[in-house]
């Protein structure tokens, strides 16, 4: 059975989605600052503003790496796309030549948060949610593992949510597509013994989309539990939940496929 410890002081290859800002943003920044030169680091998000302050802070603090960005709206990537970006990274870079690849699905939006389940009847906002959170995910996953079919260790996160698990009102759309998408990733750790597959639930972190659900939620009780979450300072940073994130791969006390909490 594959270890599913993960040292990253190695030369890696790393996608990671969502890396403008928030919590991609600070998983790119700190998971690269443990890399190996020859290192390729690859950000996607529609921010190009936003990538290139993350590309920054990652040469800061490790400028012996290559760190390739590109601005890409998801809801509509198609495969091709998706296959020149990576293969476009590698530049003539082999594959065989990085001891870690690992790609970790960070994108994700909050949806329609001013409507109640009973009134979701926008079919094409149905298929716009589940177009960016669900399928483009998992093309840009087979994508991505049909590139690196051959290196030896490869890692696949996907950034879950409470909300895969627990119903919240007002959240219709995100609780949908987090169960959906975590289901997928949990398919695709019993198929394949060879990957590390972790589900990771980054608890309640100050982030735009929170602020978002804090104003714009239809139900009093998930507004009234951010702004709770804000007043006594019990809301998590980014740099908290990334810490937890490294060390609990770093430990590898979990088997592919599972869902793993900050608080658990």
């Amino acid at each position: 059975m594959t270890s599913t410890a993960i040292n990253f002081n190695q030369v890696a290859y790393l996608l990671i989605t969502g890396a403008s800002r928030g919590i991609g943003q600070r998983m790119a920044i700190e998971t690269s600052r443990k890399f190996k030169p020859g290192s390729i680091v690859v950000l996607l998000a529609r921010s190009a503003s936003g990538l290139e302050s993350t590309r920054a802070e990652i040469l800061e603090c490790n400028p012996h790496i290559n760190v390739v960005t590109s601005s890409v709206d998801l809801s509509n990537a198609s495969k091709q796309l998706l296959e020149d970006i990576i293969d476009k990274s590698l530049s003539k870079t082999p594959v065989g030549s990085f001891e870690l690849a690992a790609i970790i699905h960070n994108v994700g939006t909050i949806g329609n948060v001013e409507r109640k389940a009973v009134d979701m009847s926008d079919r094409q906002e149905w298929e716009e949610y589940f177009a960016t959170n669900l399928f483009t995910v998992g093309v840009l996953n087979s994508c991505f593992l049909q590139k690196f079919r051959e290196c030896a260790k490869k890692l696949v996160v996907n950034v879950t949510s409470k909300a895969c698990l627990v119903p919240f009102k007002s959240m219709g759309f995100y609780c949908a597509g987090k169960a959906a998408r975590e289901m997928y990733f949990k398919v695709l750790a019993d198929e394949e013994n060879d990957l590390v597959v972790l589900n990771y639930s980054p608890g309640p972190v100050d982030t735009d989309m929170t602020v978002d659900i804090q104003g714009r939620s239809n139900a009093e009780e998930i507004r009234n539990y951010f702004k709770g979450l804000r007043e006594t300072t019990t809301i998590l940073t980014t740099h908290q939940t990334t810490e937890k994130f490294i060390s609990i791969l770093e430990a590898g006390r979990f088997s592919s496929g599972d869902h793993v909490d900050y608080y658990d």
